[in-house]
């Protein structure tokens, strides 16, 4: 337990100390634009070419993986979708917000970090590829939800290339596929282009996790809404246990492909989910609640999913 614990608590002492900081320095929260930049634009991006480049190829083609990791996904979303929608009796769009609030994890700013401190430079690949396939996808439905819902009011053509557009733009995404190439080529940079992206990598995790914090800050809990009651179950809970028992019974995987999908399932609300609800001026302010009491509560559920797979516990294969 002492190395979960030194495992876990600089990881979310990050995230702390970018909340206190907040809530000490008086900041405008357009303060955190370029650091967000910085964070987006090149430390991650950097971290995902630098680990996927060093990859064998073989191992970034495992179609398998990647449709169980993101179906299973997307199983939360629909459960926690039609939860919203039949039973809460609330709007599509304001479902499709609760289920992303459900199975939309932080895999972009918590992933990488957390994942790489538990398991090594082998749980690169799995979160390159989960992140890439799961962003394609969240960037697909939600427009086109919001669509169905009336949110959103472009043409048909209009979202398509919008739709495309961010998908084939995104910075992770086209650096995880520049990566891809390297791996193929065996391209290695020249010395000191290598040297910039280790120093990009090297500041992704302490930044992401610093400007989480800051960004929890932000958001102050004004009231906790009902639907907490099954979206945060729904995160914590359902989708690390569904995701295991798919990966279990879709195919034979690496031990530290299957620990890093179920670690990257477990992990809190992304703060995406409050941007697509302000993007359309839908669950606001209940997306800010969710984020924030997901994200206390994974230091506990976190912190006891990396306990029984470190226990043995947990076997990385339900079904071997």
């Amino acid at each position: 337990m002492a190395e979960i614990a030194g495992l876990v608590l600089p990881f979310f002492g990050l995230i702390f100390l970018g909340y206190m900081t907040a809530r000490i320095v008086d900041h405008p929260g357009e303060a955190m634009g370029w650091m967000n930049t910085f964070i987006v634009y090149l430390a991650l991006p950097a971290l995902f070419f630098k680990l996927v480049s060093r990859t064998p190829i073989d191992e970034l083609t495992r179609a398998d993986f990647i449709l169980t990791s993101v179906g299973t996904t997307y199983v939360v979303f629909a459960l926690i979708f039609a939860v919203g929608l039949f039973l809460r009796r609330s709007t599509i769009a304001e479902a499709t917000i609760q289920g992303f609030a459900g199975a939309y994890g932080n895999i972009g700013y918590m992933g990488p970090g957390l994942a790489l401190l538990a398991f090594g430079e082998k749980a690169a690949v799995p979160v390159a590829l989960i992140f890439c396939f799961e962003n394609a996808a969240h960037f697909t439905v939600a427009p086109a939800m919001m669509a169905i819902g009336g949110g959103g009011k472009r043409k048909l053509a209009a979202l398509l290339l919008g739709i495309a557009r961010r998908i084939a733009l995104h910075p992770f995404i086209l650096s995880t596929f520049a990566g891809v190439a390297a791996a193929f080529l065996a391209f290695e940079p020249p010395a000191p282009v290598q040297r910039l992206i280790d120093y990009l990598a090297q500041a992704a995790a302490p930044c992401a996790l610093f400007a989480m914090g800051v960004t929890l800050a932000l958001r102050p809990l004004k009231r906790i809404p009902a639907e907490i009651g099954y979206t945060v179950p729904a995160k914590l809970i359902l989708h690390p246990v569904l995701m295991y028992l798919a990966l279990s019974l879709g195919g034979t995987y690496d031990p530290i492909w299957m620990q890093t999908a179920v670690l990257l399932a477990a992990l809190p609300t992304a703060t995406n989910v409050f941007v697509i609800g302000h993007q359309y001026g839908v669950w606001q302010e209940r997306a800010s609640a969710t984020i924030l009491i997901t994200t206390l509560l994974s230091v506990a559920t976190v912190t006891g999913l990396l306990y029984l797979v470190r226990s043995g516990a947990l076997p990385a294969d339900l079904f071997p």
